[in-house]
């Protein structure tokens, strides 16, 4: 009974971690401040519940070793840079369009990752790739980036460029450490790398925008990556990776509710698409993992 408990407990928070990764993207249009400034505010509150969480977990702050601390600096610039282009996507588009474009990002890692483990690229995974480019083509109203819809969606896409960068090389070089442990780097680092840009006036931000700070920073992005984490230690990977890909269902059904965001049809259509695509490639990594584990041991 207990395994069945646990698992049915970290299904539970792995629903709601991914529940509240969605919602984030409704802070891009609930705070009336730039993408940057957002970062920035939302990244401090983070770092300071995220320390407090490492601590009260009785894990160390430092890292291990003198080299990690470079990794850390590079992967916490790539973050920063993650975010500000994924709010100022919603900002130009909408919560459904910036999200959709922001999820290609499982499809580009499928395609990334063979240049850093030196395997081959499956015809498979192109055929994904040309399945995701038709779903974003879809969303794209004119070929100019006069639009704003089309600007929303090339920053939506280079978000998950960022995004796919980041995660290919915490894998590599950053996994040994826990992901409060490993955000609190990150978003201290996207503080002190965005500040010299930062142009609100702290003075001047009112009482309501701040609660929206604080719950974006806290409920949004500290709380989220515990549950998250937690939910990895009780589930497979596969599990939670498919759910991961109903981040942007659950971020498009939160604006149409919260919002008022209606989705246009080539809309739910190129969504559809995408997340199908992301779906199936989750599916074909773990079989492929879990055919190489079974290769390993055969040969052992």
């Amino acid at each position: 009974m207990k395994p069945n408990t646990s698992s049915h407990h970290g299904l539970i928070e792995l629903h709601i971690a991914v529940l509240l990764f969605g919602g984030t993207a409704l802070f891009s249009k609930l705070i009336p401040l730039s993408a940057l400034d957002i970062t920035v505010l939302r990244c401090a509150v983070a770092a300071l519940i995220l320390a407090l969480i490492v601590k009260s977990s009785g894990c160390r702050l430092r890292l291990n070793a003198h080299k990690d601390y470079l990794i850390a600096l590079g992967l916490g610039v790539i973050v920063s840079l993650h975010w500000v282009t994924y709010f100022a996507s919603m900002q130009l588009s909408s919560v459904a369009i910036g999200m959709i474009a922001f999820f290609t990002y499982p499809v580009m890692t499928v395609l990334v990752e063979p240049l850093f483990n030196a395997s081959r690229l499956k015809r498979a995974d192109l055929l994904s790739g040309i399945s995701v480019l038709c779903g974003v083509s879809l969303l794209i109203p004119e070929a100019t980036l006069g639009n704003d819809v089309t600007l929303g969606i090339i920053l939506g896409i280079l978000s998950a460029m960022l995004f796919t960068a980041r995660n290919i090389l915490h894998k590599r070089y950053f996994a040994e450490y826990s992901g409060a442990q490993a955000m609190l780097y990150q978003t201290a680092v996207a503080v002190v790398f965005l500040m010299p840009w930062h142009q609100v006036n702290i003075s001047t931000i009112n009482q309501s925008v701040w609660g929206l700070i604080i719950l974006l920073g806290v409920v949004f992005t500290a709380a989220p990556h515990a549950l998250f984490t937690s939910a990895l230690r009780q589930l497979s990977a596969k599990t939670v990776s498919l759910v991961s890909c109903l981040q942007p269902l659950y971020g498009a059904l939160l604006a149409l509710w919260l919002l008022g965001e209606e989705l246009a049809l080539n809309t739910i259509i190129g969504g559809a698409l995408v997340v199908i695509t992301a779906i199936y490639e989750t599916q074909q990594s773990h079989k492929s993992q879990r055919a190489k584990k079974q290769s390993n041991m055969t040969s052992a």
